[in-house]
């Protein structure tokens, strides 16, 4: 089986490196980091990914031109904080079966 490939957004590179971590530890799943909008088109750009966990830091207009850009079978899903059980269950409930 692959890995789901997500792709965690946030402004904060302490906060992204422990979001991607947690998300790593999960054998199914592969993180990719990016901290700006310009990375995430870039990323985008590069490769499919099954999932775009949005966290901390954009703004209000950088959040509508990622969610423009984003595959509109892409599923996005807000994470602001909650720890780690609260971002398994997020990521577990939007993948695709």
């Amino acid at each position: 089986m692959e890995k789901k490939q997500i792709l965690a957004v946030c402004t904060t590179p302490s906060i992204l490196a422990v979001i991607q971590r947690l998300i790593n530890n999960n054998p199914n799943w592969q993180c990719t980091g990016a901290a700006t909008l310009k990375d995430v088109i870039q990323y985008f750009n590069q490769q499919p990914f099954d999932l775009v966990l949005l966290g901390s830091g954009l703004t209000e207009q950088e959040e509508r031109a990622l969610i423009a850009h984003v595959n509109q079978k892409t599923p996005l899903v807000k994470h602001y904080g909650g720890g780690s059980g609260l971002l398994n269950c997020e990521i577990m409930q939007a993948l695709p079966v």
